[in-house]
């Protein structure tokens, strides 16, 4: 058996390699021979099938086979492609994936940029919708005060609603919209000042009287918290060109009392008024289209404008439309102030009569002048502050002025005599009570006397005095108006420290007003100068046309000038007033009044000489005797026409003189010369 099966596997495996050895050498197959490189390949008969020696593998084996199959399947795909792919683009896509990504960034960083800026605009620029807070706006510290707007203006919170009538503070209406309106808090009285009459209110009433008359409202008129008085709105529009509303949110009342040319605008679209020109500025209110408020200031991308109610703040020019001038005016009747105007030019000369025995030298004085229109003797000072009068005036003297054609307006004065100092004055001014004494005693003694009018000359009027010295021109006014007495009133150069005067009421109330325009350099000046130098008596009367009609001022002159002396300081003075406003002066400075002879004999006297100084329109001299040296400012014809063209120039009402008996005798035809 196994001898059997050897031979078989001899004889099986010979015959195969003998199949071999023939397929390898071709031999006894007819074919050609094969060529280098070319691959066998064998004839088969034909219909037989070649059949190869097959071997089961184990199911694991196959599966794993296929997939290794299949990854060379897939590696020689990817081959193949990149195969198939030239070379020199492999580099370029890396070039072009590594510029997109480049391009990205930049991108980012550009939106990113572009977020940032766009975010910093709009927070810079953007309209701000904050909302202003309106108490600070309105100056409303604590609950129960009422904001006031007048006009253009927002004052102190100083009005109230009681009894469902507004009411304002006594000082809003005499600062901002009536300031004829007068509060006496010592003796619980209001005043209103009428061409005629004196109408009069007291606490807690609602009566009120005009003169004798009495009258009443539905309405508690005035009212009082301590000290403070409120005045019903309702009661001040009778008297005033005014209308008013109360707004809510905050509380306000809003007055109109300046009428006239307005600039006015329509708002092209709803928009917000804010407290500064600017988008980021607070938000006031809003108006909406169609809306019209007055402008107030220009500027170049903004409007200052006034709502209707009560809202003072700033819009864009682009909101607004049909910008023009309107004239705007409420129907009311003013009271009218009727004055006495003479129809000459005046010529007033003060006559400085300081006892009853002077009154003798008035034919004297008059003798010595041409064309004097009217006489002012100083006849009359209050005596004390409860308005006693002091008076030395003369029927006799009025008589003889008066056959000479001369008026007599007597001088009425609180210094050099009586009260003398500007306590003084305050206390007797600020009393109702005793400024209605004097001007009882006055009207009286003027009435007696004959006299034509009365010449004011108060000169001790602080600034605190001021609304009670301006009540008593009122008052006096009246009293004038009512007995046809001429009312004249005298007056510094207007100068910042004595605008306390009111020179603008004095011209609607009195009938003159009368510049005083002398002492620029005084008795007790700390350094020499003229008395009257030509651009002061120019500033003062042009200063004086700003409030007051060339047809009620009359300028006055002087008839005197100063001596001056002048001593160096020593250096104990010097170290003493150190510090001091007197330091700034080195030289000590006394002088003394001289008439115009009396001063043309002083440099006479000294042989010193006059030299014309232009500046001043004056002749000016100068000596020195030991240690002082003495100044001089004459005034002369030359200085005194200088000083009339100014009045002839400007169409004033004449020219008043200070004082009877200091002139030259040849001034009277100077003066003749510029009043007829």
């Amino acid at each position: 058996m196994e001898e059997k099966d050897k031979r078989s596997r001899t004889t099986s495996d010979r015959t195969i390699r003998n199949r071999t050895t023939e397929r390898d050498l071709g031999q006894g197959s007819g074919r050609r021979p094969r060529s280098a490189g070319e691959r066998p390949t064998r004839e088969r008969p034909t219909g037989e099938r070649r059949e190869r020696p097959t071997r089961e593998r184990p199911a694991g084996e196959r599966q794993a086979r296929e997939r290794q199959t299949g990854e060379r399947r897939e590696r020689r795909t990817a081959t193949d492609r990149a195969a198939r792919r030239p070379a020199a683009r492999k580099p370029q896509s890396r070039r072009r994936r590594k510029r997109n990504l480049t391009i990205k960034i930049i991108l980012l960083v550009v939106l990113i940029a572009a977020a940032v800026v766009g975010a910093f605009l709009w927070k810079r620029y953007s309209p701000s919708k904050e909302q202003a807070n309106l108490q600070e706006y309105y100056g409303i510290q604590q609950e129960g005060q009422l904001a006031v707007i007048v006009n253009d203006q927002i004052t102190e919170p100083q009005g109230m609603i009681s009894d469902g009538k507004a009411y304002l503070q006594y000082e809003i209406v005499r600062d901002y919209v009536n300031e004829r309106f007068y509060w006496d808090p010592n003796e619980n009285i209001l005043l209103y000042t009428l061409p005629t009459d004196m109408v009069s209110v007291e606490v807690g009433s609602t009566d009120y009287s005009v003169s004798r008359d009495k009258n009443s409202e539905d309405y508690v008129i005035l009212k009082t918290e301590g000290s403070t008085a409120y005045i019903a709105l309702d009661f001040i529009q009778k008297y005033t060109n005014m209308e008013y509303e109360v707004y809510d949110n905050p509380q306000r009342i809003v007055i109109q009392s300046d009428w006239g040319e307005k600039t006015v605008a329509e708002v092209k679209r709803d928009t917000a008024v804010r407290y500064r020109g600017g988008v980021k500025s607070p938000v006031l209110t809003e108006v909406a289209k169609n809306d019209q408020v007055t402008i107030l200031e220009n500027e170049e991308n903004w409007r200052k404008v006034l709502t209707s109610d009560g809202f003072i703040g700033y819009v864009k020019k682009g909101a607004l439309r049909k910008e023009e001038t309107k004239e705007i005016t409420r129907e009311f009747d003013e009271p009218e102030f009727t004055n006495i105007s003479k129809d000459y030019t005046i010529n007033l000369a003060w006559h400085n009569v300081t006892n009853r025995d002077a009154n003798n030298t008035v034919l004297q004085r008059i003798a010595e002048t041409k064309g004097l229109t009217t006489i002012a003797p100083t006849w009359y000072h209050v005596g004390d502050t409860s308005g006693t009068l002091e008076s030395i005036s003369s029927s006799d003297y009025v008589n003889y002025a008066h056959q000479a054609n001369i008026e007599v307006w007597a001088a009425v004065r609180d210094f050099d005599g009586g009260i003398d100092s500007y306590e003084e004055s305050l206390e007797f001014l600020s009393s109702t009570s005793s400024r209605e004494k004097l001007i009882n005693q006055l009207i009286a003694d003027a009435l007696e006397t004959g006299i034509d009018g009365i010449n004011v000359d108060f000169e001790r009027i602080s600034e605190e005095c001021g609304e009670h010295y301006i009540q008593f021109i009122r008052e006096l006014s009246v009293r004038c108006r009512q007995n046809s007495l001429v009312l004249s009133v005298d007056n510094y150069v207007p100068m910042g420290h004595n605008m306390q005067y009111n020179r603008k009421e004095q011209g609607i109330v009195a009938d003159y007003v009368i510049i005083m325009g002398y002492d620029e350099h005084y008795a007790g000046s700390p350094e020499a100068g003229s008395v009257s130098s030509y651009n002061y008596v120019k500033d003062g009367i042009e200063a004086t046309l700003e409030e007051v009609p060339k047809e009620k001022v009359i300028s006055g002159i002087p008839f005197f000038t100063r001596l001056w002396q002048e001593t160096p300081k020593t250096e104990a003075e010097l170290a003493e007033q150190a510090g001091t406003d007197a330091a700034e002066y080195p030289m000590n400075v006394t002088s003394e009044a001289l008439g115009m002879s009396a001063a043309k004999a002083a440099v006479d006297e000294a042989g010193a000489e006059l030299v014309w100084n232009e500046e001043t329109r004056q002749n000016y001299a100068e000596w020195t005797v030991e240690n002082t040296t003495y100044k001089i400012w004459l005034e002369d014809e030359q200085s005194l026409e200088a000083k009339l063209q100014l009045m002839k120039d400007n169409g004033l009402a004449g020219t008043a003189e200070w004082a009877l008996g200091q002139e030259d005798s040849a001034v009277w035809d100077l003066i003749l010369k510029y009043i007829n």
